[in-house]
């Protein structure tokens, strides 16, 4: 087995573990109201910081501020105005590929 088969196989076997471990620790009960507001902003925040990583991440040391910045940044004033979520990825693919075009 190679390495890779062999991390997919451990990252796997974690996830069952780490889902598993929820309805054993609480042996049916419901978890209290500030629990599952805090379980409710995990997702939210990890996304949020892939996304940052992503946009700001260069190939070496430090930040990269480039074209993925502005679609991005497009990204955001399309949530800010409420506009659909079709044409938010519009937005931001459009401004990326206009900002790679010109610089």
């Amino acid at each position: 087995m190679s390495a890779v088969w062999l991390t997919i196989t451990a990252l796997c076997a974690g996830t069952v573990a780490i889902k598993s471990l929820g309805p054993v620790a609480l042996g049916g009960r419901r978890p209290s109201e500030r629990l599952s507001a805090v379980i409710g902003l995990v997702a939210p925040s990890l996304l949020a910081a892939l996304v940052v990583y992503e946009a700001l991440g260069g190939h070496g040391p430090g930040l990269e501020f480039d074209a993925r910045l502005v679609g991005l940044a497009a990204a955001g004033l399309g949530l800010l105005a409420r506009l659909p979520l079709l044409a938010i990825v519009a937005l931001a693919a459009v401004s990326t590929a206009l900002a790679r075009a010109l610089f």
